[in-house]
């Protein structure tokens, strides 16, 4: 088997950093992928440095939109790929065979999703500061702060067809709701991989405060209740803390 992957890039006023992201793409050993960019109307060299590019071909399309998730849809909506993920322009494949492990993993006929690690580095060094080790899914798992790294979460076209894209009446958890709707509400039959797929800067939209880690956990309680997942809050915010911290030695030790 050998599936074509859409790779999907939201960007907006991302020059500093997409670069990142372009050249761990064009490294990649698999080559039946597309690679689509969502642009949100950047205005700082962000399109003149895509337009450039020569490590491999690149669909992008740039206008305004609604948000991130405005902007993850559009991105699904454009892929023509048999599997489809995303790498946003904080981000960069961790090697060069990521896409390999993805194509691997899919040839396998009863995997519909599969996802695997992600380290946080730091911005300006790119040294690891926080460890995130998945593992494998069982109902339930949300409720106890549990989710995997979505920028590592790869699935069958047809199945997204199925269930949907990014619901935009989540601000900041859309993502995590996606995920949570895949595996306990349409039972999107997943694998984790163990080992790296992605490197991410650390520093987005919802670490920025605790206003927003507040706000995302709200919009992730409320996810659960429409799927529902039995939840206690408390419970919920004490997983949430024990896994980040869990996270956090990883890195620090290694392990």
């Amino acid at each position: 088997m050998n599936p074509k992957i859409s790779v999907i890039t939201v960007c907006y006023q991302s020059r500093a950093t997409i670069g990142d992201t372009l050249v761990s793409i064009a490294k990649q050993t698999y080559r039946n992928f597309e690679h689509v960019v969502v642009d949100g109307g950047s205005t700082d060299g962000t399109l003149d440095l895509v337009s450039r590019w020569e490590g491999h071909p690149v669909h992008c399309v740039s206008g305004p939109d609604a948000g991130i998730y405005d902007a993850m849809n559009k991105g699904l909506a454009l892929a023509s790929g048999e599997i489809v993920g995303f790498l946003n322009a904080d981000d960069f494949y961790a090697d060069a065979s990521v896409l390999e492990q993805i194509a691997a993993a899919f040839g396998d006929d009863a995997t519909e999703a599969c996802y695997a690690d992600l380290v946080y580095v730091n911005p300006v060094s790119l040294g690891t500061v926080r460890y995130w080790r998945s593992e494998p899914f069982r109902s339930g798992m949300f409720a106890v702060g549990w989710c995997p790294p979505h920028p590592t979460f790869y699935v069958r076209k047809e199945v997204v067809e199925r269930c949907g894209g990014f619901d935009l009446s989540f601000r900041l958890a859309a993502d995590a709701e996606f995920m949570m709707r895949y595996l306990e509400g349409c039972h999107v039959r997943a694998r984790h991989i163990p080992g790296v797929w992605v490197k991410m800067r650390l520093g987005g939209q919802t670490n920025q405060s605790w206003v927003n880690i507040v706000r995302q956990n709200r919009e992730i309680i409320r996810a659960l209740g429409m799927h529902g997942i039995p939840v206690s809050y408390v419970r919920f915010v004490a997983g949430k803390l024990l896994n980040r911290t869990i996270q956090f030695v990883r890195a620090k030790t290694g392990a």
